[in-house]
């Protein structure tokens, strides 16, 4: 069985064991994996099953067919509203939403390392996403969430067997909370944000964009953000490609916040390097409601990277974009409806003029080629 790749701080580049369940370095630094061997046959992909393992040689680890509920590869489908937009289903996937690919690879990996329990914080979908991979690969697992969060949400991630910890006041006080509680011996902190294994199990979901698109990448892939785990993941997939000769150049990313909460687009804004710290203003887009973003600074350079940038859009944007998608067939939580508003207000060129993130947004956002992914099903909301 291949070794598992250690984990790099990437302030002061201390190296870690994985199976230490080191989840934060001592100097305070965010971990990201250690470079590791990439080889993936594209020739083979055609015969492989339709999940996100297909591409197995580029995950940190291997499929344990015991732990997979067949997740990945969910639908590539055209919006009927902007022809130019492709609409990327992930709310299909086993607990509705994208963030099961990198639940089943922490799920699989704290298996590997015989790990008994596992917590987690979350708003919401990676809550449920949590409960349900740990409970199939028979590991406990406690989940701290805001008290605010959707019932639906609850209630998934109970009928998984979760022990729902509900923490008053912001979705920051919940990453509070967890922090506190991680570092139990023996008790792997499953964070989304925190353990890099789940940033490379989102990667899939880059892969299969350019598997889907014959191979090539769009010339735009916009994205919700607030943790920013689905941005660092398509950052990641795309710079993967691009280095191994599979894809000539990057899309370039656009990430989207609600405008009541925006520390990155403000950042994006000024030409800062880190985020700045706001206010948690209520939204409907309950997943992405992130005061300070623990990758914050990573997001920033990923984005620029790539020649993107990020942008915000209102409630009223975000309810008016869900409902276009309903109309279109397809029912997702407010969260999912953001990256589409901010398709919608390009198209329809009412976003504010005099907005720097938004003067390079609206040409990235009406190229003749764009991807939306739908993150969450709205059964998930508590909102109609």
């Amino acid at each position: 069985m291949p070794a598992l790749p250690d984990l790099v701080c990437s302030e002061c580049a201390a190296i870690y064991p994985v199976a230490s369940l080191t989840w934060r370095c001592s100097c305070g630094g965010l971990l990201d994996v250690v470079d590791f061997v990439l080889t993936m046959d594209a020739t083979a992909l055609p015969g492989r099953s339709p999940s996100l393992w297909r591409y197995t040689e580029v995950l940190p680890i291997a499929v344990d067919p015991t732990v997979t509920l067949g997740e990945g590869f969910s639908p590539l489908v055209p919006s009927r509203a902007l022809p130019h937009v492709q609409l990327k289903l992930d709310f299909l996937l086993p607990t509705l939403s994208f963030k099961d690919r990198g639940a089943v690879v922490l799920a699989t990996l704290a298996k590997r390392l015989g790990v008994t329990r596992a917590m987690v914080d979350s708003s919401g979908n990676a809550g449920t996403a949590m409960a349900a991979y740990f409970g199939r690969a028979g590991i406990g697992c406690t989940v701290y969430v805001p008290e605010s969060t959707s019932p639906g949400k609850l209630a998934q991630m109970r009928a998984h067997g979760a022990t729902v910890e509900l923490v008053p006041g912001s979705r920051a006080d919940t990453s509070a909370a967890a922090l506190q509680a991680a570092g139990q011996d023996g008790v792997l902190y499953a964070s989304h944000v925190y353990h890099p294994y789940f940033l490379h199990g989102v990667k899939t979901y880059g892969y299969e964009i350019w598997e889907q698109c014959a191979r090539s990448l769009p010339e735009t892939v916009v994205v919700p953000v607030g943790n920013g785990t689905m941005v660092l993941g398509c950052y990641l997939a795309f710079s993967e490609l691009v280095a191994a000769g599979l894809a000539e150049r990057m899309p370039r990313i656009v990430a989207v916040q609600a405008s009541a909460c925006s520390p990155l687009e403000q950042a994006m804004a000024q030409g800062l390097d880190a985020p700045l710290a706001v206010q948690n203003g209520a939204t409907i887009a309950e997943g992405i409601a992130i005061t300070a973003p623990p990758r914050g600074k990573q997001l920033l350079r990923a984005v620029r990277a790539t020649g993107g940038t990020i942008i915000s859009v209102t409630d009223e944007q975000i309810a008016a974009a869900r409902q276009e998608l309903a109309d279109e067939g397809l029912f997702v939580e407010p969260t999912s409806a953001v990256s589409f508003a901010a398709v919608r207000v390009a198209v329809d060129r009412t976003y504010v003029s005099d907005s720097p993130t938004w003067a390079v947004a609206a040409s990235l956002l009406t190229a003749q080629s764009v991807v939306v992914p739908l993150c969450g099903a709205g059964l998930k909301s508590g909102t109609r």
